[in-house]
């Protein structure tokens, strides 16, 4: 099969014009629940949030507290954004036949892959979220280029990286674009990852573990 609705360039044209739309990273995306859209959109508000928040959380004037509450937003974002990696896997893999439907959003997910297919070890989900991080990247260093307060050095500098970074944007556009033509073809496949954050769920991460066993002991 095809996926004619997904592509590389797609993808790019959607994370920039996401970013030059004012007022974007406080509006949530409005697609239904399982379309590969919403969860590509979504990926790529977590990324904007979370640059946004990365560049609060280095400020040397502020109050610890105001740190700690950018930290904090960090932490939400990025589990955020690792759900939507894996729902945009899910939908795809669906979508291509690669993985049985009832299965697609459990731990275990049945693969139904043609025999002799090669194992891809990045997801497609994987690539689109380092597209959607490349595209921040590529707007704040556009941005560099255009700044009046700096030196021509700075710019020039600054219009290097801009065109490294593009090519590796371009580059991994062709590779997921490969990715899922051998896909569709039967060539290749990929896995859904759960990527099982240990530290934000409060049965497993050590430090919360004992933070309930203490306050379970003083109420006894």
């Amino acid at each position: 099969m095809t996926l004619p609705y997904l592509s590389a360039a797609a993808v790019v044209a959607l994370h920039d014009r996401l970013i030059a739309t004012p007022g974007w990273l406080a509006q949530e995306p409005a697609a239904p629940d399982e379309d590969l859209w919403r969860w590509v959109q979504t990926n790529h508000l977590c990324n904007c949030r979370l640059w946004a928040e990365e560049d609060l959380a280095r400020r040397t004037t502020v109050a610890e507290a105001e740190i700690a509450a950018n930290k904090r937003a960090i932490d939400r974002h990025n589990q955020a954004r690792n759900d939507a990696t894996e729902r945009v896997d899910e939908i795809l893999l669906v979508a291509l036949g690669l993985v049985d439907a009832a299965s697609a959003r459990t731990d275990a997910p049945r693969a139904t892959v043609a025999p002799g297919a090669r194992l891809n070890s990045e997801t497609a989900g994987s690539m689109i979220d380092r597209l959607s991080i490349l595209a921040l990247k590529v707007h704040a260093m556009r941005a560099q280029t255009e700044r009046r307060d700096v030196d021509e050095a700075h710019r020039e500098a600054s219009r290097g990286k801009l065109a490294r970074l593009e090519q590796q944007r371009a580059d991994l556009g062709s590779c997921l674009d490969a990715l899922l033509a051998d896909a569709a073809a039967g060539r290749a496949y990929f896995k859904v990852y759960r990527q099982f954050k240990m530290y934000n769920d409060p049965r497993f991460n050590p430090a919360l573990v004992a933070e309930r066993a203490g306050g379970s002991s003083r109420q006894a």
